[in-house]
């Protein structure tokens, strides 16, 4: 049993009785009302259903178990993997016994490869990595338990067992995919010595002598990790979850949504974006022809990408570690220049236009022109590097909501003739 593992099992017996206390106390305490247009707008704003393993406020960004973004930047994915799981940080050991215990389960199926070999060269990297997922559900601990008749109270061990099985794997699956679909040669075999960031880096082949790239693929699968329950990849994986359906099945339903521009792929739109000032300005403009050109952007009915968020009233924490983490090792870019440059810019432009509820910026406003810096510069993977980050979140959720009896998600829909009558 690894330490993690230990540490759950004396936790779920305490959290469970907590949370049954908590619902005979107060189970009829109201804690939402929904208006109409609550329920013509994607259910935003609506307290519907728990998640412990992050929370996300307006005006300070992203709580890990109860900690500041800001204040853990540092610490390893497979720290944050545990603080998710376990609410608090590791020691030592324990992130030693769960970087052996991915190095245990590292490979990918050779079937895997061969399935994603057929598909046309043109495939977007997310669907090869979507594919490589479910061709591995064969081998999910959990379906096997649950056709053999295992306890309900012991459903959370096998997700677990799962869900570390394939976080080992995504790093192999996404490097292979990037040197698979981009050309880049052979795949490379992972390094059971490295840690989950550098194995990732080590697989990709990309040039590392300094170092940095790594420390960056560290921050961004740490930055990456979770964001409360009520996004589309979060929710989407709970709901699928619920029904008892295995992790791979559930983090595939997960990433689906996360594939989509309004989520996840944003990313890639954003350095998009940054790439056509650049090459407009053939470099980076000034201050003062970077705000003429977003204000033609919006006079056109364009967007700003990665300016403003569902969430957030106030700039993105995780955008705020990326551009710290520029300006320590990036110098003299121009693709990096830009992307501050309009930190100075966009929010007063869009204060001044008065449309926009946040004119903040978020996470994929700078992510992109790290890794493009860096060298790996084809856009359209990057959400597959997201997707390796998420996973976290979304197997540390189910883990509990599998440990606490959660039952299946099935909200009741009513009908707009329904809203008349009762309005």
């Amino acid at each position: 049993m690894t330490l993690l593992k230990k540490e759950l099992a004396t936790q779920i017996p305490l959290i469970r009785d907590d949370i049954k206390a908590l619902i005979n106390e107060n189970g009829d305490r109201q804690i939402s009302n929904v208006t109409v247009a609550q329920a013509y707008s994607g259910l935003r704003g609506i307290k519907a259903f728990v998640c412990d393993t992050s929370s996300v406020d307006p005006d300070k960004g992203l709580i890990i178990r109860g900690i500041p973004l800001l204040d853990i930047t540092h610490i390893l994915p497979e720290e944050v993997l545990f603080l998710l799981l376990a609410g608090r940080l590791p020691n030592k050991n324990e992130v030693k016994d769960l970087q052996r215990e991915f190095s245990a389960h590292l490979e990918v199926p050779d079937y895997v490869w061969k399935v994603l070999s057929e598909f046309p060269d043109n495939a977007h990297p997310m669907t090869l990595f979507n594919t490589g997922i479910m061709a591995m559900q064969g081998t999910s601990v959990f379906r096997k338990k649950y056709d053999e008749g295992v306890p309900k109270a012991e459903y959370w061990e096998a997700i677990l067992e799962d869900g570390i099985r394939l976080l080992a794997k995504l790093p192999a699956l996404g490097a292979g995919i990037y040197r698979m679909r981009f050309n880049k040669g052979a795949r490379i075999d992972p390094d059971p010595e490295q840690d989950w960031a550098g194995n990732f880096v080590h697989m990709t082949g990309i040039s590392d002598d300094s170092g940095d790239f790594h420390k960056l693929m560290q921050l961004y699968f740490m930055l990456h990790c979770d964001h409360e329950g009520g996004n589309v990849s979060a929710f989407a994986a709970h709901t699928v979850a619920s029904a008892l359906s295995d992790p791979y099945y559930a983090v595939s339903a997960g990433l689906n949504g996360l594939a989509g521009p309004l989520h996840g792929l944003a990313n890639q739109e954003c350095l998009k974006f940054v790439l056509n000032i650049r090459d407009e300005f053939r470099g980076a403009p000034s201050i003062d022809e970077l705000r003429q050109y977003c204000w033609n952007r919006l006079e056109r009915g364009r967007v700003i990408p990665g300016y403003g968020h569902a969430v957030l009233r106030c700039p993105d924490p995780r955008f705020a570690a990326f551009i710290d983490f520029g300006k320590k090792h990036i110098h003299d870019d121009e693709v990096f220049d830009i992307v501050t440059g309009l930190f100075h810019v966009v929010p007063d432009v869009l204060k001044e236009q008065g449309k926009a509820k946040n004119p903040w910026p978020n996470v994929d406003a700078a992510s992109g022109s790290l890794l493009y810096y860096y060298g790996l510069q084809e856009y359209n993977f990057y959400t597959v590097l997201f997707s390796i980050s998420r996973t976290m979140g979304m197997i540390s959720q189910m883990v509990w909501e599998r440990a606490l009896g959660i039952p299946i998600t099935r909200p009741k829909s009513v009908t707009t003739d329904w809203i008349k009558q009762t309005v």
